[in-house]
């Protein structure tokens, strides 16, 4: 048998790790979890869990993110399976809110009987995580911007026939208000969520008017022409989870996870069929990255089981861990601050632009040609 190169030898480890991991948080909780226990489940040493993850929180956030990222595809709700899979006519987005909030409840521990841990009750220790770092909050409060922004274009898409374009995102926060509140009740009062109140709430919502407006950008950094070669990386896209199309023409882009709102600019600046793409990016990969990932697969997974693929938002989603993305965009150094935008056309950059107002400017203004 042929000897395990250092990168295989490094992502089997890896993959010990994850699954020693996932089994010790989901017996003793992630506050009683202990490296050491990790570390003996797996076969190795506490060193190489070290080597592989920089603490115990972005072992957990990994963890989360990975069962999230492969959880199977829940199953059409009844009677609408052929408005989902594309077959029948599409839902209100009353009946596709009702069916979003009926996907994310199966994934809570609802009843006072369930284990003390388990995998139902595995994530409830996110928002206790991100609540004690006040480095962590402004991160994820942007993922919550990103989620009800995603969650937000899908129900515009399911708007009547001849209704006035309008933002739906205000009533996407209303929503997932509602459904991260029922999450927390369901870890702190088990056997006090009534799931039809809940899914009925939201429902309800669906009709809410909370103001059809979204603020553009007041500071406009300017497009400025370019020429340079897009040849892309391969990337996921979170919201199909399917490979991203990241070789053909479109807007770019790059985004901190301090600056996650500004991509609303590029999809409602850009032109009507134009791709559109959010690729994330931040200065701490080990933790953040993860928490990146699990905050999109979270809302996307109902998403999809709710929403008809021809209602699914105007916009790919790639979290860029390694930064490769934004290298080929010519974006070496990258941070949660960072905002940057680029246009492709026929395989090159055609247009850039970094600072505030980036996505904007790329979607929305003319490129003078270069001289």
């Amino acid at each position: 048998m042929s000897r395990l190169s250092r990168v295989e030898l490094r992502e089997r480890n890896r993959a010990r790790v994850l699954a020693a991991a996932g089994d010790e948080f989901a017996e003793r909780g992630f506050r009683d979890a202990k490296v050491d226990g990790i570390a003996e489940r797996a076969g190795l040493t506490r060193g190489a869990v070290y080597s592989n993850f920089p603490g115990k929180r972005a072992l957990y956030f990994e963890v989360l993110a990975d069962l999230a990222e492969h959880a199977p595809e829940p199953p059409a709700p009844d009677g609408g399976a052929g408005a989902v899979q594309g077959t029948g006519p599409s839902p209100t987005a009353r009946e596709a809110l009702g069916a979003f909030a009926r996907a994310w409840l199966t994934r809570l521990p609802l009843a006072d009987t369930d284990e003390e841990h388990g995998p139902a009750r595995l994530g409830m220790d996110v928002l206790p995580e991100v609540l004690a770092e006040e480095w962590i909050r402004r991160p994820f409060a942007q993922l919550m911007k990103l989620d009800a922004i995603l969650l937000g274009l899908a129900l515009e898409r399911l708007g009547p026939p001849g209704a006035p374009p309008g933002s739906r995102v205000r009533v996407a926060e209303a929503v997932l208000t509602a459904l991260h509140g029922a999450s927390q009740l369901a870890a702190a009062a088990p056997g006090f969520i009534e799931p039809f109140n809940v899914v009925s709430a939201c429902e309800q919502l669906a009709g809410l008017e909370l103001g059809g407006w979204w603020p553009p950008s007041h500071v406009l950094t300017p497009a400025l022409p370019a020429d340079r070669p897009w040849a892309p990386p391969g990337g996921l896209d979170a919201v199909r989870r399917a490979p991203a199309r990241l070789a053909g023409d479109g807007v770019l882009a790059i985004l901190g996870l301090h600056r996650l709102e500004a991509v609303e600019e590029a999809v409602r600046a850009a032109p009507a069929g134009a791709e559109v793409t959010a690729v994330l990016v931040t200065g701490d990969p080990d933790e953040l990255a993860p928490l990146a990932r699990l905050a999109v697969a979270d809302l996307c997974g109902p998403l999809r089981h709710a929403f008809p693929p021809s209602a699914w938002p105007r916009l790919q989603v790639v979290v860029d861990t390694s930064g490769a993305v934004a290298a080929a965009a010519g974006i070496s150094v990258v941070s949660d601050g960072t905002e940057a935008a680029v246009r492709v056309e026929s395989s090159r950059i055609v247009a850039r632009a970094e600072g505030r107002g980036a996505c904007h400017a790329i979607a929305s203004a003319g490129v003078a040609p270069i001289p």
